[in-house]
């Protein structure tokens, strides 16, 4: 039997942003990983802000620009010595001013096609006080946002996924997340399981079992008729609170990945808005692949 044609992930200019924290650190092993593994071009990018050094005056922003390429040009170094970069096209961009103005034309003048990067995992009061550039990134970037929190592990050499989970509200925005997490799941072999939620006021439902297999039944459209995968994909529908329940079925399946398609909060967009996002890639057991429809934007 012929597999059905389905979007194809690849990714070809691979962007890494990078502040020199355990964070980012982590981001960069996984971006070197993806480069590798795709054979794409390589971009560190890490970008003095403006805020605080221009109040200092332009010299105090001329040193921290200065010291923050040399701390690059030592890590770029570092993975050309280890070999990690070795067949990897590389590039490396130190700049200074608006985070995400900056790392914004990088985008647009490199054509990167997916940005990596680290969270401190902040929430609540901490992420108030002390700023959000990871949320700021993957709410305004034009391509997929692979964003590496706290509790994800360092990824192996070859870059293998054995569980993949997508996230889906079922709205059509999503399912260009759903195409995505289809597609990496049949390049690496894994098994894909797609999750829905429903919210604790959700629970009474009349004529919940009618209900329930007319969900199953929107989520299987979302795996197109033909798809050769190497497992039987998984359906799950869970009941709950949003951030909570992806992270415990995150947890009890191990997964490796968790992609979530996301669009603008607003409508009938009850599930996966951006309030949602953010929480569950700061607490994830794995990377996080945010992917905004062309709608959002």
């Amino acid at each position: 039997m012929s597999c059905a044609p389905l979007l194809r992930v690849g990714f070809s200019h691979v962007l890494v942003a990078i502040d020199f924290s355990q964070s980012s650190e982590k981001a960069l092993r996984h971006g070197v990983a993806i480069a590798q593994h795709y054979g794409a071009d390589f971009y560190l990018s890490h970008v003095v802000a403006s805020l605080g050094y221009t109040l200092a005056g332009g010299e105090a922003v001329a040193l921290a620009e200065a010291a923050a390429l040399k701390d690059a040009l030592r890590r770029e170094t570092e993975l050309v010595e280890s070999g990690a970069l070795a067949c990897v096209p590389h590039h490396l961009i130190v700049s200074q001013g608006e985070i995400w103005k900056e790392l914004q034309q990088i985008v647009q003048k490199q054509k990167i096609d997916l940005i990596v990067l680290g969270t401190h995992g902040r929430t609540g009061l901490r992420k108030l006080v002390m700023g959000s550039v990871a949320e700021q990134i993957f709410r305004h970037a034009s391509c997929p946002v692979l964003t590496v929190g706290p509790f994800a592990g360092n990824p192996s050499t070859n870059l293998k996924l054995r569980h993949v989970l997508c996230c889906t509200d079922l709205a059509p925005e999503s399912a260009l997340g759903a195409q995505y997490a289809i597609s990496v799941a049949r390049e690496h072999g894994a098994q894909l399981t797609l999750l829905h939620i429903l919210e604790p006021r959700q629970q009474e439902i009349p004529d919940r079992v009618r209900v329930l297999s007319g969900l199953e039944q929107e989520m299987r459209k979302q795996v197109p008729e033909g798809v050769c995968l190497p497992y039987e994909p998984n359906f799950r529908i869970e009941t709950g609170p949003i951030v909570e329940t992806i992270l415990e079925v995150a947890d009890d399946l191990v997964a490796d990945l968790i992609v979530m398609g996301l669009h603008a909060a607003h409508g009938l967009a009850e599930h996966l808005r951006w309030r949602h996002a953010y929480p569950v890639i700061c607490q994830a057991p794995c990377p996080v692949l945010t992917v905004r429809s062309p709608g959002s934007f």
